[in-house]
């Protein structure tokens, strides 16, 4: 259940080099830079619906069960399967571009999405 809670982003490394690699343009990529992305994450057991809200109110919504397959979406609108694995605390899930891998540390949300040598991380604090 540490998961479970509404989070807003306080630092993010890494955000220009990985948008750029994924192909959002740079217009997104400058309106985005100093966002506090909005994560509201609720958890029963296995089961999990997170939602990240955007700029412009914009959301995307993934409700899935650990190690088992669903529809994902991606903040572009394309949709995936995909399962989410949970090992020591962390969850992880394989996006059509990039890995990434979510846990809590030090009562943080740490996000870390990789893609080839590229980082993104984002930390965020409950509110």
């Amino acid at each position: 259940m540490a998961f479970a809670g509404k989070w807003e982003t306080e630092t993010q490394e890494g955000y220009e080099a990985f948008c750029k690699l994924l192909g959002i343009p740079d217009e997104i990529i400058e309106k985005g830079r100093d966002y506090k992305l909005i994560t509201e994450v609720t958890q029963d057991g296995n089961d999990f619906s997170w939602t990240q809200i955007y700029p412009a109110n914009a959301s995307v919504t993934n409700k899935f069960t650990i190690d088992k397959e669903c529809d994902m979406e991606t903040i572009g609108g394309k949709k995936f399967k995909a399962t989410v694995h949970m090992e020591a605390g962390k969850l992880s899930v394989d996006f059509p571009n990039y890995h990434h891998t979510s846990e809590i540390s030090g009562g943080k949300l740490i996000e870390t999405s990789k893609a080839g040598s590229v980082l993104l991380k984002r930390t965020s604090k409950k509110i």
